[in-house]
């Protein structure tokens, strides 16, 4: 089943869910891995662009992923007491902003020298027309910050999954693993 139903998830937001959760945390060890590298380190430039070319992917595939979710059903309720739930949302919801607002700064820290970002050297992406002083070092700092948050709020997900899984014992984690 491709779509979502009031049973479960479709095929598409699984494939969805799952492909964006190993980019996120690729994305985030690439990202440990390339703050360490000097100017002269021999991968400087191809993980710097190998993140950029992610990062926007990333980006494509959130606003497809979105647009996926407004025209599909929602499942029923998920499992657990109704403050679990309201947690599950606000926390969805979180995971969605801060992945959008994590891009845009990654996005405001390539284009901040006016140039287009190269994405797999198939497409460019052009810079904003304007800048503001220091942009690259503000968005560098909103980027790091939103990263560390991200993968915080990852985690924190993953961690409620399994413990609805093995404590809870209900399907929570079941109806993100197989299309119904």
């Amino acid at each position: 089943m491709l779509r979502n139903n009031r049973h479960g998830y479709g095929a598409v937001i699984i494939a969805f869910h799952w492909l964006m959760a190993v980019m996120v945390i690729a994305l985030f060890g690439l990202g440990l891995y390339m703050v360490e590298l000097t100017y002269y380190d021999a991968w400087y430039k191809g993980s710097l662009d190998l993140h950029k070319s992610l990062g926007m992917l990333l980006l494509s595939l959130w606003v497809l992923r979105i647009t996926w979710r407004l025209l599909n059903t929602t499942p029923a309720e998920l499992p657990g007491a109704k403050w679990e739930q309201m947690a599950a949302q606000i926390m969805h919801m979180a995971l969605y902003a801060f992945m959008l607002l994590l891009m845009i700064s990654g996005y405001l820290i390539s284009s901040a020298d006016g140039r287009a970002i190269a994405v797999f050297e198939v497409i460019n992406i052009p810079a904003l027309p304007w800048g503001i002083d220091n942009q690259e070092d503000i968005a560098g700092l909103v980027h790091q910050v939103l990263a560390w948050l991200l993968i915080t709020l990852v985690s924190a997900h993953a961690l409620a999954a399994i413990k609805h899984h093995i404590i809870n014992k209900d399907n929570g984690l079941k109806r993100i693993l197989k299309s119904v």
